[in-house]
C-alpha cells in the first residue's frame, strides 16, 4: 500500500514518482494499492491550495489496511493522511518504509522566515523516525539527512520513461526560437524569478501552475505561461524547446532533469543538490552559478548535438525507472 497525500490532478515529482512506481511494481507481480485525497472531504493546503489534505481519514484508512492486509506499507508524505498511516502501523506494530521528497523546513522558511528552520526538522525527525527505512533519492541527501539526525536513511533513486520522454521532430511551439523551458510548481521556492528575469534571446516558457503564477505573468509579459500539461502534451513541450532551464535551489533530486534530457534536451542549473546529483560533470548541461552563463553554455551544446544521437538522451536512456522499483523494493522490510 503506498499512502501519498500528493495526488492527481496536481502535476509535480512527487505524483510521478508514486504513478510509476505503482504501474513497475505491478508489472513486476505486486499488488498496489494506493491511499490518497481522492474521494475524501479534503480542504486547500494553506500557501499551497492546489495540494488537497484529507480530513479526519484515519478512520477509512484503518477500514483499508484491514481489507487489504498489504505486506508493505510505503508513506510517500507527511501530510495528514501520511500521520494517520503511521498512527495506524505504529498501534498495530506494523513494519513501515517512508520517503522524504520536499525539502519541506526550507519551504516554510521561504513563506514564514520568523519560524525557526529548526522546528520544522525535528517535526520530520518524529515523523520518519518509527520507519524501518527513510529512503531519499540521492547519496549527498542522505548525508545531509543523516547531518540533520536521520537514522534509517537508504537511497531510493529517480528514473524516466524514455518511451514517453523523447524527442519528436515535429514538435512545435510558436514562438521565436531558441526556447527556454522550465517546468514545475510555480512557487517561490522554485526560484523562477532568476530565470525570468535573465536577458536571453528568444523565448522564455513555463510549464506548470502554482500560487505564483498570476504574479509572475504580470511582471514578465514576455514570458510564455502555458500551464499545467501532462501524457502527451507534455512530452511536446519538452520535445519542441532548445533548453531546460532548472533555477530551483531547494530540490532534492529533479525528476524534471531526466525528463528533460530524455526529451534531448540539455540543461542549465545551479551547481546545487538536484542538478550535482543528476548532471555532475557530465556534458549533457551546465551548471554554474551565474545562470545565465549556465544557459548560453546549455544553448551552445544544444545546437551542437546531433539530431539522430543527442547525448542528453543517451545519458536519460542509461537512468531506467525498472533499477529504481527493485532499489525501493531491497528497501521494505
Amino acid at each position: 500500500m503506498i499512502v501519498t497525500d500528493a495526488w492527481k490532478p496536481q502535476v509535480n515529482g512527487v505524483v510521478r514518482t508514486m504513478e510509476i512506481l505503482g504501474e513497475d511494481l505491478t508489472k513486476l507481480g505486486h499488488e498496489v494499492r494506493y491511499a490518497t485525497p481522492e474521494g475524501r472531504f479534503t480542504v486547500p493546503m494553506p500557501t499551497y491550495p492546489e495540494i488537497r489534505l484529507a480530513i479526519f481519514p484515519r478512520k477509512s484508512l484503518e477500514a483499508m489496511i484491514a481489507e487489504f492486509q498489504p505486506t508493505a506499507i510505503h508513506i510517500a508524505t507527511e501530510g495528514t493522511l501520511g500521520l494517520s498511516a503511521r498512527s495506524i502501523c505504529l498501534k498495530r506494530g506494523i513494519p513501515f518504509t517512508t520517503s522524504f521528497h520536499t525539502r519541506f523546513p526550507e519551504y516554510v522558511k521561504a513563506r514564514a522566515p520568523f519560524i525557526p528552520i529548526s522546528l520544522p526538522y525535528a517535526f520530520l525527525r518524529w515523523f520518519h523516525a518509527p520507519a524501518k527505512a527513510m529512503m531519499v533519492a540521492t547519496p549527498s541527501l542522505k548525508a545531509e539527512m543523516e547531518s540533520h539526525g536521520f537514522h534509517n536513511v537508504k537511497i531510493w533513486s529517480r528514473g524516466v520513461d524514455v518511451d514517453q520522454f523523447r524527442p519528436i521532430a515535429d514538435a512545435t511551439l510558436p514562438f521565436p526560437k531558441p526556447i527556454w523551458l522550465c517546468v514545475g510548481r510555480v512557487a517561490v521556492e522554485k526560484n523562477l524569478d532568476a530565470f525570468l528575469s535573465l536577458d536571453l534571446p528568444g523565448t522564455k516558457v513555463i510549464v506548470g501552475d502554482g500560487p505564483a503564477k498570476a504574479a509572475l505573468e504580470k511582471k514578465y509579459p514576455d514570458a510564455k505561461f502555458l500551464g499545467p500539461k501532462s501524457g502527451e502534451d507534455l512530452s511536446r513541450a519538452y520535445a519542441a524547446c532548445d533548453v531546460f532551464v532548472f533555477p530551483s535551489k531547494t530540490d532534492t533530486f529533479g525528476l524534471v532533469l531526466l525528463e528533460a534530457l530524455a526529451s534531448g534536451l540539455p540543461v542549465a542549473a545551479y551547481p546545487v543538490q538536484g542538478p550535482l546529483d543528476v548532471i555532475g560533470d557530465a556534458p549533457v548541461g551546465v551548471l554554474d552559478s551565474d545562470l545565465k552563463k549556465a544557459c548560453l553554455g546549455a544553448l551552445e551544446i544544444a545546437q551542437k548535438t546531433s539530431s539522430n544521437a543527442p547525448s542528453p538522451r543517451a545519458f536519460a536512456l542509461a537512468r531506467s525507472w525498472r533499477a529504481c522499483t527493485e532499489q525501493f523494493l531491497s528497501n521494505l522490510p
